[in-house]
């Protein structure tokens, strides 16, 4: 499976209600359900978009999954996404509403790769370490000068460490391998709720296409929220609040 090599950007279409009967709904967090920021902690999710979440769940009778990037303690605690199935960092790690997350433990490579990240911003004003479950991110939103120091410094400490590299919009980060959202789309799709529905996912980063491209290897398609580029979602919507509104139209 691989991304459209010529896709024709100007005709990717808007999705229409009806593609959401039956189906099994993956959606990406950052950039999809919440605009991205600066600083990842300053990120606020409101009670209108909880309860359309809710309602969206609902109606598709359960099958809905966030997938995403952050950590599950990160959706849970910070989100208050407690009620919804969850498969974070990557999909290295998985919860049901009111049960514990299950995942690998933290790695000791990760703790390494912190530090030495932790250190090198020290005295760069603008760049941030984030420190998830499973992995550890280096922004360089507010500092896009740094963008190509911090790729190679990533490249070093992957090397050093063995973690892999997962790049992201403005940040590089270190996680372990065998993962990523096409393995979360795969695996959740297996049981309960999700299995049984046409799997749809949406999101709008590079690393959101390993969603897309499981969940049509499984019957199903992406949509891709943002600026159109090379991707493998079949339909398009403009930006969040894009998404926010066909959620609240779904039949």
């Amino acid at each position: 499976m691989t991304l459209s090599d010529s896709p024709d950007l100007a005709g990717l279409p808007s999705p229409p209600p009806s593609l959401l009967h039956g189906a099994a709904l993956f959606l990406d967090f950052d950039g999809t359900l919440v605009p991205l920021t600066d600083a990842p902690e300053s990120v606020e999710v409101d009670a209108a978009l909880i309860g359309l979440l809710a309602r969206a769940r609902d109606a598709l009778g359960g099958r809905l999954a966030i997938v995403s990037g952050r950590s599950v303690a990160t959706l849970r605690g910070l989100f208050g996404l407690d009620d919804f199935l969850l498969a974070g960092t990557h999909g290295l790690e998985f919860a049901e509403p009111g049960k514990p997350a299950h995942g690998p433990e933290r790695l000791k490579a990760v703790d390494e790769a912190e530090a030495i990240f932790t250190n090198f911003i020290a005295d760069k004003p603008g760049l941030l370490v984030e420190r998830k479950t499973l992995s550890v991110g280096l922004h360089f939103r507010r500092a896009p000068e740094w963008m190509e120091t911090c790729r190679a410094l990533a490249e070093e400490v992957a090397l050093a460490t063995g973690l892999m590299i997962q790049p992201g919009k403005m940040l590089y980060e270190l996680r372990p391998g065998g993962a990523d959202k096409g393995t979360a789309v795969a695996e959740l799709m297996k049981s309960a709720p999700m299995a049984g529905g046409m799997p749809i996912f949406v999101g709008d980063d590079l690393t959101d296409e390993e969603g897309m491209l499981a969940a049509k290897a499984l019957g199903g398609c992406g949509i891709l929220v943002g600026p159109l580029r090379v991707t493998a979602a079949q339909w398009h919507l403009e930006q969040v609040g894009a998404v926010r509104h066909y959620l609240s139209i779904m039949p």
